[in-house]
């Protein structure tokens, strides 16, 4: 078992990215989330890895932290869920929002997912709720289930303007939602001034 790597980032594809470690290369597949942190290529690099074989496979995944690879880990315990849709569904979110939604029972959150469907996303709320922990409560799941909505669909906004779900998730967290007429919009805007800011 390779648990994790340390080398130079030779290269960078969607989805994957080359590693050499001592004049060996490793092509590791990663989510997305992940590669939004990885360096500029020749940058030293650390990541930890998870190794899947099987009779006619011998694949590495990759995650930026221990926490995104022990939800992996989980992921692919679930009936249904291979480490290709595990990997897809961390791509989806970071680690602490897909926390959430598993454990708020957020059903239309999950099939937002591609390649989730209903059936996958309520064997996946079944069978991880009680295995997973947040060890502060985050906002989504603080918050009435209208501005719940809300905050979703400013997300994904975010997300399809480019902003990674780390970015998205930071931006949206500092809103206080004390006003019973926020907006979709208005919570964008907020989001967007707090983006330029950093």
């Amino acid at each position: 078992m390779i648990a994790f790597l340390r080398g130079r980032l030779e290269g960078k594809d969607t989805g994957s990215i080359d590693i050499d470690v001592n004049g060996i290369g490793y092509r590791v597949l990663m989510s997305n989330n992940s590669l939004a942190a990885m360096p500029p290529r020749g940058e030293p690099i650390f990541i930890y890895t998870y190794m899947h074989v099987r009779e006619d496979t011998l694949q590495l995944f990759g995650f930026f932290s221990v926490a995104e690879r022990e939800l992996f880990e989980k992921l692919i315990t679930v009936s249904g869920i291979g480490p290709k849709v595990a990997l897809a569904i961390l791509s989806a979110f970071d680690v602490d929002s897909l926390k959430q939604a598993i454990i708020s029972e957020d059903l239309a959150l999950m099939t937002s997912i591609p390649g989730i469907g209903k059936k996958n996303a309520q064997r996946l709320i079944l069978e991880l709720k009680e295995k997973l922990s947040l060890p502060e409560a985050g906002l989504i799941s603080a918050l009435p289930a209208k501005d719940r909505s809300v905050y979703e669909e400013a997300r994904g906004a975010l997300l399809s303007l480019g902003y990674s779900s780390a970015e998205a998730k930071r931006a949206l967290d500092g809103y206080m939602f004390n006003d019973d007429r926020v907006s979709v919009e208005a919570l964008i805007k907020y989001a967007l001034r707090s983006l330029a800011k950093n």
